[in-house]
């Protein structure tokens, strides 16, 4: 699943080629998504100006009057394409920009999500602050661990705590930042605390600059790669030596997700 570096990817992708445009054209391939389309669509997103694209959590939204909010899902890509496009599978939402160029949502699994609303930040307000804002950082987390009892890696993967810390992005800052993934978050000491707010900071930036990380189907834009890949330390990386002390890295279930960890580098 596209993460928030991945969706951040995108977002920076996007906006130079959407703002200032409008959509001519709505085509759907017929299949639905997670969800039906809203039947209003159309009358609420064509020939109105596009004045930024934004991003918030895992979700895109290209803000017009109101917002065109789109959600990756699992398999979804979002990918500007020259004139002579020409649908291919996949090719589940098609958008023709008013300078004649197309903005097309591929989804193999379909489990993405294209809709409108008057304000995502609205539709978001539920979820915690952003990672890489000054809102998130030791003391605010501090707040949210002395209360949990809970592993500290589905902690920060909680969206109400923290929004766009994914599975690859969680494995790799607690590893960085010497914490077991299974550490009873009450048990975070401050200091450790600040050492996860700055490596999910450095990590989650690292990434957005590396485009980031492709494993199966994630696409910029532009239909490029992430690159982030080869620089993980632990994730995707069961059985294979640690790159600091030579131990087997390990892969364990956490709330139903892939954990890697080195039980060497992250004692409990």
């Amino acid at each position: 699943m596209p993460e928030l570096p991945e969706v951040q990817t995108v977002v920076d992708g996007l906006k130079p080629y959407l703002v200032g445009k409008s959509i001519k054209s709505l085509q759907f391939s017929g299949y639905r998504l997670r969800f039906p389309y809203p039947k209003d669509l159309s009358d609420r997103i064509l020939d109105k100006p596009i004045m930024d694209v934004t991003r918030r959590a895992k979700y895109i939204a290209i803000k017009m009057d109101i917002d065109l909010v789109v959600h990756l899902g699992m398999s979804g890509k979002l990918i500007l394409k020259d004139s002579d496009y020409q649908p291919k599978k996949h090719d589940h939402v098609i958008l023709e920009l008013s300078d004649g160029h197309f903005l097309v949502y591929n989804d193999p699994r379909r489990f993405g999500m294209f809709f409108w609303h008057p304000s995502l930040e609205q539709y978001l307000s539920h979820y915690g602050p952003e990672p890489l804002e000054d809102a998130f950082n030791a003391e605010y987390l501090m707040t949210v661990l002395n209360a949990k009892k809970q592993n500290i890696k589905t902690t920060i993967m909680d969206q109400r705590y923290v929004v766009g810390v994914g599975n690859i992005y969680a494995c790799e800052a607690l590893f960085l930042s010497g914490i077991n993934p299974f550490k009873p978050s009450c048990d975070v000491t401050i200091m450790e605390a600040e050492s996860l707010v700055n490596y999910i900071k450095q990590v989650l930036r690292e990434a957005i600059k590396q485009g980031g990380t492709t494993l199966k189907d994630y696409r910029s834009a532009n239909d490029e790669l992430g690159y982030f890949q080869r620089r993980l330390y632990v994730y995707g990386r069961a059985d294979e030596s640690c790159y600091t002390c030579g131990e087997e890295i390990l892969n364990r279930k956490v709330s139903n997700r892939s954990t890697f960890y080195c039980k060497s580098c992250q004692k409990v």
